[in-house]
């Protein structure tokens, strides 16, 4: 156990280690990829094979992945055996989906900036993308736990960690979960 600044105690035997998708075309143009299964590109690929050499010697509770492509290749190539699970998709985008932060309305990008109450048009709400990550993460075991997903649950798990993050593709972060701020 351990106490938080705010004085809470916290579990932090529950160790998540993020790691953003490899590079696919869509991220090399800025495009927003949500549920499009868009694969990784040869620079994607390589940096699989740049992680892998960085974490073959570590040995993790369990190994996870998101099912859209860019995340599982990217897991298989840098660890096998990694489970797929949809609740580790990135947030659906519905109609931007595709589109580039300059072709989105000001309004949508003020909303997507402060990533709290997006609610992508004809996509999915920030608060049922919220419910559907910490739902996987808090049925983790205790333990060191593998997760290879989208920048945008990264950001999501981090900032409710309390250390919010946005990782290019390709980077890793770790952080102990003790659950939402």
């Amino acid at each position: 156990m351990d106490r938080r600044g705010d004085g809470r105690l916290v579990d932090m035997t529950k160790t998540l280690h993020l790691v953003r998708h490899g590079a696919t075309a869509w991220s090399d143009s800025g495009r927003l990829s949500g549920w499009s299964d868009v694969p990784l590109s040869k620079l994607g690929r390589d940096q699989a094979r740049r992680l892998r050499r960085t974490i073959e010697t570590r040995s993790f509770t369990g190994v996870w992945t998101s099912d859209l492509s860019r995340a599982s290749d990217f897991a298989r190539l840098v660890r096998d055996g990694a489970w797929p699970d949809p609740r580790l998709r990135e947030i659906d985008f519905g109609e931007i989906e595709g589109k580039t932060w300059a072709e989105c309305d000001p309004a949508i990008q003020a909303a997507l900036a402060a990533f709290d109450d997006f609610d992508a048009p004809g996509g999915e709400s920030s608060a049922g993308f919220r419910s559907r990550v910490v739902e996987f993460v808090d049925e983790l075991p205790s333990g060191a736990h593998l997760v290879f997903t989208h920048g945008g649950v990264i950001r999501l798990v981090t900032r409710l960690s309390g250390e919010e993050q946005a990782l290019s593709p390709g980077q890793m972060v770790s952080l102990g979960w003790g659950g939402r701020k």
